[in-house]
């Protein structure tokens, strides 16, 4: 009996809470540094001479060895390894892809015989732009890694009590990243003259992750000797093979219906959110005309903050009343509408304010369909393999987020190949290019039309096999 009223460190609420800030600002810091280059689109064709084709290409390179199956790689790791191993492993990586990112954006590599030939080397391509290509693949593999094993985490310390909670602070507190490097990383280029200086002080924040990992892997050693203590988890020399993660376990994954469905809907969600982010400042330039990159960036900086506030609402009300299912529905319908009046009504008004009011309402978009989807999961996957899940929704996610980015680059510059504000401020030698972004944004909007037709039948799935995704995710005694 005392075995079962015992207290593991995870049911007091300062522990567990505690924990949740240590992963939390690991991943504050990762988005810090996704789009710290964001906000600087000008100023590195500027200074570096990326156009947008190149940009895109750049964008595109976070996820490309992610596509190319280092996140089916990643959760079996995940799986066999456990969260404190592929935490450190994953937070490392990302510091070493910064570093080589950092090496090559900064002015001292660009004199260097090495840049020279990296220009010349495959492709025509600055060698400045494949290296940061290259640091931002090996950040990106372990940026994704990072995002599975603390959504694991989340899961395992947070079971049975407020999960969603948990996941929306969690995903609220790394969306702030986004939004302080919108609005530091201009300020920070523009006083050391270089965009290599914010690269740099994002580099160092992902050194500060990996220390704050480390911390969190004491307190989880912590958890496991409790769980292992009170019979409820398997010390390793004790676990049967059936008890541990097999490769033929993935196979229950890709034989679920509901999983696909879950993997589609996301792929096609965040296709319209995270190569948005990268062209998002530049558009709100070119639609409203008249502004600087710094204003720009100040617009955009409040689309994380607009997520970021009400996500945690969101988990509460998710944790207590469910309805996640139809959270999914909505937030798809705010996308469609966002990108919308982004092509349309924004190049027509040129107003700040429905600029500030759209790009609110895009973070609550941003807000509702993450806060529903990843607390959805384990729902429908078995604990024993939740890890190898989400690693294979994320990599359908990486497979959108990799080719989005080259499409939206190649139909930016193809749609403005003829445009004469572009080719007449390129003759002058202009800094800023007043591209026109309809297009691109309605591909973006019917990337939303089809999540939206996703979440529908996911919906109605949910109803026909009861997987509880309307269900609150606490549970009572």
């Amino acid at each position: 009996m005392a075995e079962k009223i015992r207290k593991f460190i995870n049911d007091y609420p300062s522990a567990r809470w505690a924990a949740l800030i240590l992963i939390s600002l690991m991943m504050f810091f990762a988005y810090m540094f996704v789009d710290v280059m964001s906000p600087l689109q000008s100023l590195v064709e500027q200074q570096r001479g990326w156009t947008p084709k190149i940009f895109g290409t750049y964008a595109a390179s976070e996820y490309i060895l992610n596509v190319c199956g280092f996140l089916i790689i990643a959760g079996i790791i995940l799986d066999k390894m456990g969260v404190r191993f592929t935490g450190i492993l994953a937070s490392s990586m990302m510091f070493f892809g910064a570093v080589i990112k950092f090496i090559g954006v900064s002015d001292w590599f660009q004199t260097t015989a090495f840049n020279e030939w990296l220009g010349t080397w495959w492709v025509s391509m600055p060698g400045s732009a494949k290296m940061a290509s290259l640091g931002f693949m090996i950040f990106g593999c372990g940026c994704e890694m990072a995002g599975t094993t603390v959504s694991k985490s989340i899961a395992k310390w947070f079971a049975g009590k407020e999960m969603a909670l948990a996941m929306g602070l969690e995903m609220a507190i790394a969306r702030i990243g986004v939004f302080a490097v919108f609005s530091i990383s201009p300020a920070i280029a523009a006083k050391f003259g270089t965009i290599a200086a914010p690269i740099g002080f994002c580099t160092v924040l992902l050194l500060i992750g990996v220390i704050n990992f480390l911390v969190f892997s004491v307190m989880d050693k912590k958890f496991d000797s409790q769980l292992i203590d009170a019979g409820l988890l398997k010390a390793k020399k004790d676990r049967k093979p059936e008890d541990e993660f097999q490769i033929k376990d993935l196979g229950k994954v890709f034989g679920s219906r509901s999983f696909w469905t879950v993997a589609i809907l996301c792929v096609l969600y965040y296709s319209a959110i995270f190569p948005f982010q990268r062209y998002g400042a530049n558009m709100l330039q070119c639609n409203i005309g008249d502004l600087t990159p710094q204003q720009a960036a100040n617009i955009f900086r409040w689309f994380p903050i607009g997520a970021a506030v009400v996500t945690p609402f969101l988990g509460a009300y998710l944790d207590h009343k469910g309805k996640g299912a139809t959270m999914l529905i909505f937030g798809s319908l705010l996308l469609i509408i966002c990108h919308l009046v982004f092509a349309f009504l924004l190049p027509a008004t040129h107003s700040k304010l429905l600029a500030y009011s759209t790009i609110v309402l895009l973070g609550i978009s941003f807000a509702l369909v993450p806060a529903a989807l990843w607390p959805s999961v384990p729902k429908i996957i078995p604990h024993k393999i939740l890890g190898s899940a989400y690693n294979l929704i994320f990599w359908v996610q990486n497979i959108g987020l990799f080719l989005v980015p080259l499409l939206i680059g190649s139909v930016l510059q193809a749609s403005n190949a003829n445009n004469p504000a572009v080719i007449a401020a390129r003759e002058a030698g202009a800094e800023f290019i007043p591209y026109n972004y309809t297009v691109p944004l309605i591909i973006f909007a019917c990337f939303g039309v089809a999540a939206l037709i996703v979440a529908i039948y996911l919906k109605a799935l949910d109803s026909k096999k009861n997987l509880g995704l309307e269900m609150p995710n606490i549970v009572k005694d």
